[in-house]
């Protein structure tokens, strides 16, 4: 049994309980350097985990501290390595798919009933750094992976190795209405909250997205980090917006093409490449197909859970005019002046 919150963490005993004391069964995993880096860390409730860390100015559940650390010292990148970041619930499954889709095409006709997004969810094609990879206190084997490499993560940009930092791999960023965002946030991850926490409101989740206190957060410093990336180093960085990408796919896949240097070609332009491509992984589509209805993710999650709705603009049906106001001047005063802004 874990020790008690007054011994752990004395200065938050005044107002604040932990339940179980964020030793749920992936913390059991820790390696015993992880759990004693945890214990200096600043604590608060998780949303769907006891307890979140923040560990250099970002907020991660226990799991993911071992995964950064061991992530940073192990990971060897490659110039033609291919990663995907986002903040979560951001269009992360779609971008997967996507750009599997996109670089396999060769390989894979998009068109084919045996395409591997047929029989195998995207976060299985495209694995996390945080949590197929370097979850579980594991370092894995990434030899026999055929090139280009594709990965992806919700780490910050921070938080990369300086072989990512100083190589020539290819990162696509995409991201989404905060608005959207905080809304799906909250829906997945009341789905796999154990039965140990307390339910949390949508008023409560609000007010701690709004003050970053949630999972890779604050979700600002995550968006603006990448933003400010792409715009010194658009050779290396893509940052797209989901209600973009939403709104004319045809065009940003050829975006990404140009970008990953695999542009389409007129005969493929043609044949209707780009709109199998598009069609294969479509929201309903995926939504419809076994192998994302199926099966667990890293024994937590649900494969269906990753597929609620993917409209934009569903956060009207569930924000109150006071959360709508307050997003708002939270929005103008975190991107105000950086250039950036969402529909």
């Amino acid at each position: 049994m874990a020790e008690s919150t007054t011994t752990l963490f004395p200065e938050k005993q005044a107002n604040v309980e932990f339940p179980n004391e964020g030793y749920d069964e992936e913390s059991e995993k820790l390696s015993q350097e992880c759990k004693e880096l945890l214990l200096s860390l600043p604590r608060e409730r998780g949303w769907a985990v006891p307890s979140l860390y923040l560990y250099k100015e970002v907020w991660y559940g226990g799991p993911r501290v071992q995964a950064i650390n061991s992530f940073r010292s192990h990971f060897q990148a490659k110039d033609n390595d291919i990663i995907l970041v986002s903040p979560p619930k951001s269009g992360t499954t779609w971008l997967k798919a996507l750009t599997f889709a996109l670089v396999n095409r060769k390989r894979f006709s998009p068109s084919d009933n045996t395409h591997p997004l047929h029989i195998s969810n995207a976060h299985n094609l495209v694995p996390y750094f945080e949590f197929n990879l370097y979850g579980n206190n594991q370092i894995p084997d990434l030899s026999s992976l055929s090139e280009p490499r594709l990965f992806s993560t919700h780490f910050p940009f921070n938080s990369f190795p300086d072989s990512i930092t100083k190589s020539e791999c290819k990162i696509i960023y995409i991201c989404r209405n905060l608005y959207d965002t905080f809304v799906s946030l909250w829906f997945f991850t009341s789905k796999f909250r154990p039965p140990s926490l307390p339910q949390l409101s949508l008023e409560e989740a609000f007010e701690r997205y709004c003050k970053g206190i949630h999972e890779f957060g604050p979700i600002w410093a995550h968006i603006l980090g990448y933003w400010r990336e792409s715009k010194e180093a658009p050779n290396k960085f893509l940052f797209l917006k989901y209600e973009e990408l939403t709104g004319d796919t045809k065009f940003h896949l050829k975006r990404m093409a140009e970008f990953l240097g695999c542009p389409f070609d007129l005969e493929e332009e043609g044949n209707g490449v780009i709109e199998n491509i598009i069609e294969l992984c479509g929201f309903e589509k995926m939504k419809g197909l076994v192998a994302n209805k199926t099966g667990k993710f890293v024994q937590k999650v649900e494969y269906k859970d990753f597929f609620r709705k993917g409209e934009v603009g569903d956060w009207v049906n569930h924000l109150s005019p006071w959360m709508e106001e307050k997003l708002s001047k939270f929005i103008e005063e975190k991107f105000g002046g950086s250039g950036l802004s969402f529909q």
